[in-house]
């Protein structure tokens, strides 16, 4: 249910064919939507391929339904399997069940990539094979057949997929959270709920299991009586090693990196090694170009108005910000007052553009800002304000969707406009 076009669907639909599964695939788009996805399906014996909409005798004559994470909760079809004794799962259950190494869980509002990725990048260094996959994109269901006993598998995961995990089920051996501020307002019913969905991580853990929690964060502070195992604590931020990733986020993402790594066996040397050597990953404040003396960082992955304010102060020298997108129901007050604060300038853009603009103009009338509705128009505004020497940063702070198919597309727009430019 909800092939999507982020490889989740496509790698279920292969794995659970290999397994003899009679296979039915639905989605809500269309097939032109949808034409990467079924093209990756070529090979793959489906029984029925229902696009444009659902039917509901697909979920009264089903055994098993495997839920895209983002369906709503209380969707009828969902109701309807439920009711008629399908067993209900996910692409990442499937994978945490059938996963023959152990699991290491990151999740959080901010950061959880980029700790992903450094726990990856300490484990290779360190000797034993890992595998990094989950909510980046992707899915390592494919990859099961190579997976050994003694592997590690680190999985980003995020409020969507730990809501529909099943209780009473195994979880990560270790969990690690980074942080818990409000995001996804306009899926998740409240703030409480969407804490809860983070909670999950903790919560089906063992007294065997181990949790890393980022107690500099006040909420997730909160959390220490929920650990089921044995806390792992946060080694203290001096002693990690100088990064390549800029900010006093990263330097927190990489505590929490570290302890993950220490509390299963790294060796300190195997931890400098893989944090100094960590570059990264795409879309998350990469800086990708210069441009007549303007450093242009693509950071269209944030999706949150922290982290866009964490991104902000990593950055030295004036720095002009392309901020906006679709609104998820979070507080934007913050964001518009560090923009004013620290930004040279800033162009909103998006549904969201005349909110932000107001937000900013309300702690400052003097504050360079525009609201633009294309984020090219945004671009230009900051290209002819600029000088040698400043930054150009897309930061959206909000989510892609009003504009774009997602958040990579958004950033390789503005790749594409920075070029243009030259």
């Amino acid at each position: 249910m909800g092939l999507g076009r982020f490889g989740g669907g496509v790698a279920a639909a292969r794995w659970l064919a290999r397994q003899g599964a009679v296979l039915t695939v639905t989605d809500l788009r269309d097939e032109a939507a949808l034409a990467d996805s079924l093209a990756a399906l070529e090979d793959v014996p489906v029984a029925r391929l229902h696009l444009g909409g659902h039917r509901e005798e697909d979920f009264c004559g089903a055994d098993l339904v495997v839920v895209n994470p983002a369906v709503r909760p209380g969707n009828r079809f969902v109701q309807i399997a439920r009711e008629t004794g399908a067993r209900l799962t996910t692409e990442i259950e499937l994978l945490i069940d059938h996963c023959p190494g152990t699991i290491i869980g990151v999740t959080g509002s901010n950061g959880k990539s980029t700790t992903a990725a450094m726990i990856a990048a300490i484990l290779h260094v360190d000797g034993p094979r890992c595998w990094l996959g989950g909510n980046m994109g992707g899915s390592l269901l494919e990859k099961l057949r190579w997976m050994e006993p003694g592997d590690w598998t680190v999985l980003e995961l995020s409020s969507f997929q730990l809501r529909r995990l099943g209780l009473n089920r195994p979880m990560p051996h270790v969990a690690v959270v980074t942080g818990c501020t409000p995001n996804h307002l306009d899926w998740h019913r409240d703030y409480a709920e969407y804490v809860a969905a983070k909670q999950r991580i903790l919560l089906m853990q063992t007294p065997h299991d181990l949790a890393v929690l980022n107690t500099l964060d006040e909420e997730v502070a909160l959390w220490e009586p929920l650990v089921r195992g044995r806390r792992v604590p946060l080694p203290p931020l001096e002693e990690i090693p100088e990064l390549k990733v800029p900010g006093e986020h990263n330097r927190i993402n990489a505590a929490c990196a570290a302890a993950a790594a220490r509390a299963v066996g790294s060796t300190w040397e195997a931890i400098r090694d893989g944090l100094g050597g960590f570059a990264g990953l795409p879309q998350r404040l990469e800086q990708f170009t210069v441009i007549e003396g303007r450093r242009f960082y693509n950071d269209s992955a944030s999706t949150t108005p922290e982290s866009t304010v964490a991104a902000i102060h990593s950055l030295e020298g004036p720095v002009w910000v392309l901020a906006g997108g679709k609104d998820k129901g979070l507080d934007s007050g913050n964001l518009a007052a560090m923009l004013v604060e620290r930004a040279a300038g800033a162009a909103f853009f998006g549904s969201v553009r005349e909110v932000l603009k107001g937000w900013a103009s309300g702690c400052n009338p003097e504050f360079p800002c525009t609201a633009t509705e294309t984020m090219a128009d945004a671009l230009r505004w900051c290209w002819d304000r600029s000088s040698p020497g400043d930054a150009v940063v897309l930061s959206p702070g909000f989510a892609s969707t009003d504009q774009f198919e997602d958040f990579r597309s958004r950033g390789a727009e503005f790749v594409r406009l920075a070029g243009a430019l030259a």
